[in-house]
């Protein structure tokens, strides 16, 4: 298995600076990472850097709260489109799923999935916050709301990625979406787990450390 084929090598730190991300784009380019994945800021940026390249660019919307109206991360996804942007990573309403509005949460990520057509949308879960049956019926909804993937983490929440989430979320998704497992994963061997568990991405700032067979030491 190619590790890095599953990297979508990540720099979303709010410090992160224009010589950083010309770095994690030679990075990925030299790793062969399947994606990078910045802020909305850097994705022009990463287009240039990555031009002739096969690395994907992916974005933020609504991160890292989820807390913005479906209208404003239908814009935001847009935008980053016309920026270049390949792919979208968004924060579901976290705020409707706690209080069980599963037709706001779907209809939430349905406005983003109508801004993106054509292109690659992940749902971030942030399954911290969530209950088993919660991160069950967002897996749900997410799907339902026609995205390509669901997400578990924004790294920003107290925990990232485990195990348990990601068969869990793989046995909802039952092969209509992929899954992304991002945040924690600290060793080649965690990384190998999480695909074999069911993760087709991996969300993480230490893939240089993970395909070199080293641990990740990274925040994220």
């Amino acid at each position: 298995m190619n590790l890095a084929d599953h990297i979508d090598h990540t720099l979303l730190k709010a410090t992160a600076t224009p010589a950083q991300i010309r770095v994690l784009c030679a990075e990925a380019v030299q790793h062969r990472f399947k994606a990078v994945c910045v802020n909305p800021e850097y994705v022009a940026l990463c287009k240039a850097e990555l031009s002739g390249s096969q690395v994907k660019i992916a974005t933020v919307c609504g991160f890292p709260l989820g807390a913005l109206t479906s209208l404003q991360k239908a814009g935001e996804a847009r935008l980053s489109i016309l920026a270049g942007a390949d792919e979208i990573d968004m924060v579901m309403n976290i705020g409707a799923a706690l209080a069980g509005d599963w037709d706001a949460v779907q209809t939430d990520i349905g406005a983003v999935r109508a801004a993106t057509e054509g292109q690659v949308l992940k749902v971030i879960i942030e399954t911290a916050y969530l209950t088993d049956d919660q991160k069950v019926r967002a897996t749900e909804a997410a799907i339902q709301a026609g995205a390509d993937f669901v997400k578990t983490s924004t790294g920003f929440a107290p925990t990232g990625a485990t195990l348990a989430d990601v068969e869990l979320m793989s046995n909802v998704a039952a092969g209509r979406a992929q899954i992304k497992a991002a945040g924690g994963v600290r060793t080649p061997e965690e990384a190998l787990a999480m695909i074999r568990a069911g993760a087709s991405r991996l969300g993480t700032s230490g893939g240089v450390a993970l395909v070199s067979g080293a641990g990740n030491t990274a925040g994220y």
